[in-house]
Formats: C-alpha cells, sequence, structure tokens
C-alpha cells in the first residue's frame, strides 16, 4: 500500500524515469536505426523507436528500481510493470500527435525550438503518470 511520502516519491520519480528514457531511446534508436514508419499519425515514429523505447525504459528503470527496491512495494513483476508504463508513455505521445493533426498544429510553443513545444516533451507522461501511479496503487492493494 503506498503510504510514506518515500515511497510515493520514488513511485512519481519510478514512472518520470521510465517515460523519459523511453522517449530519448525512441527518438535515438529510431534516427540511428530508421526503417518502417509506425504510424501516419506522427510520421516520423518508426518500429525501431518503438522497440528502442521498450528496451531503454527496462534497462533504465530496472536500475533505478533495483537502486530503490526497499522503498517499493507490489505484487506485479517489474519488467511487466515498465513495458506497461512505457507503452502508456507511447500512447500518449501519439494520442497528443493526433489531437494535433487534427487541429492543424505543428508545435505547441516556440520555448524549445526544434522539438514541437514543450507538450512534445511532456506528453507520454500526461498519460503515463496518473495511469502508472493507478496501476501501481492497485498492484500493492492486491499484493
Amino acid at each position: 500500500m503506498i503510504n510514506s511520502f518515500q515511497e510515493n516519491k520514488f513511485i512519481l520519480l519510478f514512472i518520470l524515469v521510465i517515460c523519459i528514457s523511453s522517449d530519448i531511446g525512441g527518438f535515438f534508436f529510431g534516427k540511428t536505426v530508421g526503417g518502417i514508419k509506425l504510424t501516419k499519425i506522427s510520421p516520423k515514429k518508426t518500429y525501431s523507436g518503438l522497440i528502442g523505447s521498450f528496451i531503454t525504459s527496462i534497462i533504465v528503470g530496472s536500475m533505478y528500481f533495483y537502486a530503490y527496491e526497499d522503498l517499493f512495494f507490489t505484487s506485479i513483476n517489474i519488467f511487466l510493470l515498465i513495458i506497461l508504463i512505457s507503452l502508456i508513455s507511447q500512447i500518449g505521445d501519439l494520442l497528443i500527435s493526433f489531437f494535433k493533426r487534427q487541429a492543424k498544429i505543428k508545435d505547441t510553443g516556440s520555448l524549445l525550438p526544434g522539438h514541437g513545444g514543450i507538450l512534445d516533451r511532456i506528453d507520454g507522461i500526461l498519460l503515463a503518470l496518473p495511469l502508472g501511479i493507478i496501476i501501481i496503487t492497485i498492484s500493492s492493494y492486491n499484493g
């Protein structure tokens, strides 16, 4: 059960680490390996980026988890949890891209030139953070 400030802080950072590493891994693998496009919603996304997102988030998320595992209580397998949060983050990224395409908006701001705006940096986090907290909370009640 999530009941302490220390555990809540760990969970928040854990989810953020997974989302950020998933985004970086997708970008790096997608640019380096390239390959078949994933979807028309976001034409720069590739299957290699999708796989890279999972690989990077598993590596970085596992390192973070095992460094602080005494603060974390859940009945769900940690690798499954990392993959699930990474997937939700990627879906959030695609969902925001879809909404931007529907609204015919390319960039959501100029604070980060060349990055599509702040929303492109946090789009996956917006969906993964609340859903990740819900998943972890439910699994800790059942564990």
